[in-house]
């Protein structure tokens, strides 16, 4: 695995767990104070209000408390956490090649079936972004917000497909440069 991969793991890893734990924490009284659990549920919930609205109305609810980002964005780190696991469980085989993907001379081949390439990985992006945009069409255009489970899943596969690239496209092309 190289570093960044390795990296991104770790906190889409971290990340999907500190959520739910924030929430935890939060629900204890007395209210938040400012030992290690409290400290870490308003650091998780600043994080959280930095890259998503937080609206209650729009997030799932755990311990009695929204978490610190709505269903949608939930949908998108579980996705990325899975994915992420799921590239730490196969391992150091995401980077390892086998003696078919080398030249003669040892140079690992440019072949298409090893890796795919930049407009595979953006052709599934767009297509993995569909169901989102497709929930958002739906908001937008009858005032009604499908439920907190509907936006969750349909942005699970746009985080399954970005920590995908990340983990294996964006390595690879580094490879290749």
């Amino acid at each position: 695995m190289s570093a960044l991969t390795r990296t991104f793991a770790i906190l889409a890893i971290a990340w999907a767990i500190l959520v739910p734990v924030a929430a935890f924490a939060s629900s204890r009284t007395p209210p938040v104070s400012f030992e290690f659990g409290g400290a870490l549920a308003v650091a998780v919930y600043r994080i959280g209000s930095l890259i998503c609205h937080q609206r209650p109305e729009r997030s799932f609810y755990l311990f009695g408390v929204p978490l610190p980002v709505c269903a949608r964005c939930t949908g998108i780190y579980a996705g990325a956490a899975l994915t992420a696991m799921a590239v730490a469980v196969r391992g150091a085989g995401a980077g390892r090649h086998s003696k078919a993907d080398t030249t003669s001379d040892g140079v690992r081949a440019n072949r298409s079936d090893v890796r795919p390439g930049v407009v595979d990985a953006r052709r599934l992006l767009f297509v993995s972004a569909l169901p989102t945009v497709a929930t958002l069409v739906y908001e937008w255009s009858t005032a009604q917000m499908p439920t907190h489970w509907i936006r969750a899943m349909s942005s699970l596969p746009l985080g399954v497909v970005v920590a995908w690239i990340v983990c294996t496209v964006a390595p690879a092309r580094r490879e290749v440069m």
